[in-house]
């Protein structure tokens, strides 16, 4: 097993181990956040671990319920977390419970929302069971719910007390999903590590094969990596920003497409961008956008804008993210890889430029 501590205000680990979810139960009692536990999991991941994580915990002597919502971006809401506080109270949950987050990132989101806010507060572990929310969702204490305006717009920081990532459980989902959480590992070579992204390059085949090794390596690396970042700027008052490289053209992408497009595939196309306008801008001190295209096509990922998304709608969901700073809109972008700088107010016509050209496939750079 390795094991990683994060050093928030109230350090937490995180476990990282194959068949790791089996160990779960033992460790909790052990941890003693709760004399019960409540469940949290989508339609999906109830059918396919949650009820099986119910039975180890019984057996282990917890008292524990499962609590289920639909699976899917568009349960992101306050009717969610409404409706699941409302089921925890009728169940009988007081201050000494505890939660358990079962599933993806929208599971942990919403379940680390809800427990940062049930009866003002109570502890709560994060089970992830995507490689996006291994390698990033689940670090960090971010919770969430989304608006019809932006993603993620409503929210707090509220570490967990537990990371446990069973990267064995990455099989029992789509392959989707897989290169989805894929997007954010290259995030992070591309900001913070140079040897990650050149480990990807080499691995590239291994990794869409599932091989353990492999993907052990890439989720330590990324919470390791995550962690030091989280530990020096808990509730992003800088530096932390860094981790929305590719993110804010990428979720103006998700919004304009009504989320039926995976965040990871969002972002991997906001980083082409971020690195193509990082040449534009002579910020960048290298040629970076083929390097990185070739690494996110190798990863099965996109690297181009669908073309009936609309442009202007693309550029006005920019406004109404989070990652616009003092009234200023900010990019992320990197002298070279592993260098990021903070970049404010690029040029709108050139983030056009840059919008029209990756729909229509034009040469960029």
């Amino acid at each position: 097993m390795k094991i990683l501590e994060v050093k928030t205000g109230r350090p937490y680990e995180i476990l990282i181990e194959g068949g790791l979810l089996t160990e779960v139960p033992e460790d909790l009692k052990r941890l003693n956040l709760g004399y019960r536990y409540a469940l949290i999991s989508d339609s999906q991941v109830a059918d396919l671990l949650a009820e099986d994580l119910l039975r180890l915990l019984r057996e282990a002597g917890l008292s524990a319920e499962l609590f289920v919502f639909p699976a899917g971006e568009a349960s992101k809401n306050m009717d969610t977390i409404v409706n699941l506080a409302r089921q925890m109270l009728q169940k009988g949950f007081d201050r000494k419970c505890a939660i358990i987050a079962l599933g993806g990132g929208v599971t942990g989101d919403l379940a680390g929302f809800l427990a940062s806010i049930y009866l003002r507060g109570v502890p709560y572990v994060q089970i992830p069971t995507s490689l996006l929310a291994q390698v990033d969702s689940s670090v960090g204490g971010k919770t969430g719910v989304d608006l019809p305006e932006g993603k993620n717009l409503l929210g707090t920081f509220y570490q967990p007390w537990r990371v446990y990532i069973d990267y064995g459980v990455l099989s029992t989902l789509p392959f989707e999903h897989l290169k989805n959480g894929l997007a954010e590992v290259v995030k992070y070579g591309c900001i913070s590590s140079p040897n990650l992204f050149e480990y990807l390059e080499e691995r590239s085949q291994k990794l869409l094969n599932y091989d353990a090794e492999s993907l052990e390596h890439i989720i330590y690396e990324s919470c390791r990596l995550k962690a030091e970042v989280v530990s020096r700027d808990e509730k992003e008052g800088g530096l932390r920003r860094i981790l929305n490289f590719g993110h804010t053209l990428g979720h103006a992408i998700e919004a304009a497409a009504n989320y039926e497009i995976l965040h990871g595939f969002c972002v991997s196309i906001g980083m082409v961008a971020a690195a193509i306008l990082s040449e534009r801008l002579g910020v960048a001190e290298e040629e970076i956008s083929p390097r990185l295209i070739k690494l996110l096509e190798d990863l099965g990922l996109p690297t181009r804008i669908p073309q009936d998304l609309d442009t202007d709608e693309i550029l006005s969901f920019l406004r109404a993210d989070k990652k616009v700073w003092k009234g200023k809109l900010t990019f992320i972008l990197l002298k070279r890889l592993g260098e990021p700088v903070f970049y404010e107010e690029p040029p709108q016509q050139i983030l056009k430029e840059i919008v029209e050209a990756l729909k229509t496939q034009e040469a960029t750079s």
